[in-house]
């Protein structure tokens, strides 16, 4: 019954999560002679997710929370140097390479022509663009859809601009919180390819019991499914 088949991209189709976690590392060893490492990095993350209303997902968003914690850290001590270094993290990071995860563009070759292929994802528009222009995969894609935030009215709203039924859709990515649960729960499928490194926010702790659900170790599995 599927028609489309929706992939997230960070750490689905390319590496991400691991710049994030190099990027983190740097913050946090800037910032040690005032807090130990671990308590920096636990104030980080906080502040991120009291902010994702406000700035969303991304770089840019990342460098204004690290902004924002080592201003709070250093009780407003922390100098012009210290603050011109961390926006130096965040432009390494805006120009790391777009490195494809193993057995992607296997896939998607043979996918595409099967089924309508779209790349949903959340996160900052121009940043997105730019990794997916960078890894060369657009051309694969029937649709773009960069999403502020993946919930269930997200990917209601995708469902029916792609003028489906949920059971005809099916989403894989690396979240069960942001790329499975919300499909399952709108009577679509979904297919967790877990990532070895997932950021604090998105983890979630069960065991998804689903008729449209299924487990896999790697994105080449999904050829054994669809």
């Amino acid at each position: 019954m599927l028609k489309v088949i929706a992939f997230d991209a960070d750490d689905t189709l390319w590496h991400n999560e691991a710049y994030f976690q190099e990027t983190e590392h740097k913050f946090c060893a800037l910032l040690e002679n005032y807090l130990p490492q671990h308590t920096v990095a636990r104030e980080l993350l906080q502040t991120e997710i009291a902010n994702i209303a406000l700035y969303g997902y991304g770089i840019k968003a990342f460098m204004l929370s690290m902004i924002e914690t080592a201003i709070r850290i250093t009780d407003k001590q922390i100098s012009n140097e210290a603050i011109e270094k961390i926006i130096s993290y965040g432009r390494e990071h805006l120009d790391k390479p777009v490195e494809i995860i193993e057995g992607v563009e296997e896939v998607l070759q043979k996918l595409k022509g099967k089924y309508r292929l779209v790349m949903a994802t959340k996160g900052d528009l121009l940043d997105q663009e730019r990794k997916l222009k960078k890894s060369g995969l657009d051309h694969y894609f029937h649709h773009i859809e960069i999403m502020s935030e993946k919930k269930e009215a997200d990917f209601k709203k995708l469902i029916k601009h792609l003028d489906i039924h949920p059971e005809e859709f099916a989403m894989a990515g690396n979240s069960l919180k942001s790329d499975v649960l919300p499909v399952l729960n709108l009577g679509g499928h979904g297919f967790h390819i877990p990532y070895h490194i997932t950021w604090a926010h998105e983890r979630v702790e069960s065991t998804i019991e689903h008729d449209n659900f299924k487990q896999l170790n790697s994105i080449i599995e999904l050829l054994n499914y669809v």
